[in-house]
């Protein structure tokens, strides 16, 4: 029952995400997770919890942020992939080929 609860919940805060936010909040879910189960085997199960679920988040970050996939071919900018044309020169922005 907990289980399904949490994916529901995770299921609804990721729905209209950017993927910066997608990938942190993932990072911080299975860095928690994680961290918990390392820390529970040796006492400190919240404390290892937590722990994990900020080096989860600061990865979960790097992860996202760095997908950001769309830019101006006009003047080069990088923007977050909501963003349909580009602020400075109202060209439409183009994903980036990976």
């Amino acid at each position: 029952m907990m289980k399904k609860f949490l994916l529901i919940l995770c299921v609804i805060l990721l729905v209209g995400c950017t993927t910066t936010q997608q990938g942190t909040t993932i990072g911080a879910v299975t860095g928690a997770g994680l961290g918990g189960i390392i820390g529970h085997q040796s006492g400190h199960g919240g404390t290892g919890a937590a722990i994990g679920g900020v080096v989860g988040a600061l990865g979960g970050y790097a992860v996202g942020e760095n997908m950001k996939a769309k830019f101006c071919p006009k003047c080069g900018r990088t923007f977050d992939e909501s963003e349909k044309f580009c602020p400075y020169d109202g060209t439409e922005l183009q994903y980036k080929q990976k």
